[in-house]
């Protein structure tokens, strides 16, 4: 038996919808912050952002996954860097031109970090091949 519920809009929290949306809460406006923002106000956001949402995607301050991917670190590599706060694109920009030795340091980690990641996947692969073709033989 089917019930004719009438549904719900779902909501979430301002922080969640500022992770989705990759920005740092604290500079988003008030009205932002301080009240539940529905799946059909996140998707209007996305698809049609405000003029405040533009300027802070543009400007910051940003987010820490976001000042990371910018400086092409990772967000442990921020913190062992001292950078625990949210950083403006002035202040990234400042940083790369800069180029201190802990952003050399975890700049060059990141890179090992994907070559391993993609050795792994290909002997991941390599291995699944094998398994397959054994199974093949033995069917």
């Amino acid at each position: 038996m089917t019930s004719l519920k009438q549904k719900t809009s779902q909501t979430m929290k301002p922080a969640t919808a500022a992770k989705k949306l990759g920005i740092y809460l604290d500079a988003a406006p008030a009205g932002f912050r301080e009240g539940l923002v529905s799946r059909e106000e996140l998707n209007a956001l996305q698809a049609e952002p405000p003029q405040w949402l533009q300027d802070l995607r543009q400007n910051g301050p940003h987010p820490r996954p976001v000042v990371a991917a910018k400086l092409g670190v990772s967000i442990s590599g921020l913190a062992r860097g001292g950078v625990s706060e949210a950083l403006t694109t002035e202040e990234i920009e400042a940083l790369k031109q800069e180029n201190p030795l802990w952003l050399q340091h975890e700049r060059a980690n990141q890179v090992d970090v994907r070559k391993e990641a993609v050795r792994i996947k290909e002997k991941q692969e390599k291995d699944a091949a094998a398994k397959a073709a054994k199974a093949a033989k033995g069917a």
